[in-house]
């Protein structure tokens, strides 16, 4: 029989990374600690945090003795050894890497092209703002979300019919893109498409919103 520890998470919600591994454990039921880290929260710049994680970023996972850093790496993990009754974490070699290459599209590619629009509306003063920048970001971002589009016309879900770990990332991520693309666009005359052009994220997305492990995680305001 495995023995029981605490689950902790190290990390502050308004992060999108945190925010994967704590909809991942919601969504497995677990039962979990969560402290606030980095950023105004601070810890992540002291020496006993960074013998944990020696890049200072989060979110930590810490259960008894293992310790695992990687936002993406801790989803696969908690579904792995908590999900394997529902199948987030294929047991099938074919299935999980299908999911597999979508969670790290989502970290390699999607992420890299949205995150500059993000900081500039979010996490950047309003004087400071640079349109360019602002634009650039949503013209690499928005030939992306045809492709996922495109995907998703052909599935419910980003690995298949059923909801599974490459869900959690995608999902994360959309609800950053989305969150921040309505007046904030506008107000900077930034060129782009509307959201009624891909209606299968659309659609996606809207049942990732209805799943109540994701309160907390997709119901946030970005900051």
């Amino acid at each position: 029989m495995e023995a029981q520890h605490t689950i902790r998470l190290w990390g502050r919600i308004s992060s999108l990374n945190v925010r994967k591994a704590v909809w991942a454990a919601q969504e497995l039921g677990l039962d979990f600690q969560r402290t606030d880290a980095g950023a105004g929260f601070g810890i992540t710049t002291t020496a006993e945090y960074q013998l944990k994680n020696p890049n200072a970023l989060v979110p930590l996972l810490e259960i008894g003795d293992f310790v695992l850093w990687e936002s993406n790496a801790i989803v696969r993990y908690l579904c792995a050894r908590y999900g394997a009754e529902r199948n987030f974490y294929p047991a099938e070699l074919e299935p999980r890497f299908h999911a597999e290459r979508w969670m790290d599209w989502q970290q390699t590619t999607f992420n890299r092209a949205g995150g500059p629009a993000f900081i500039q509306l979010v996490r950047t003063a309003v004087e400071a703002r640079n349109a360019d920048a602002i634009q650039q970001s949503v013209t690499a971002t928005e030939p992306l979300l045809a492709l996922l589009d495109k995907h998703l016309e052909q599935h419910a879900y980003m690995g298949g019919e059923t909801f599974g770990m490459a869900d959690i990332p995608l999902g994360c991520e959309m609800h950053r893109w989305w969150g921040m693309r309505t007046a904030q666009f506008d107000a900077y005359g930034v060129t782009r498409q509307e959201l009624q052009t891909f209606p299968n994220v659309q659609r996606w997305f809207g049942q990732l919103q209805q799943r109540p492990a994701s309160c907390g995680v997709l119901d946030v305001t970005l900051s």
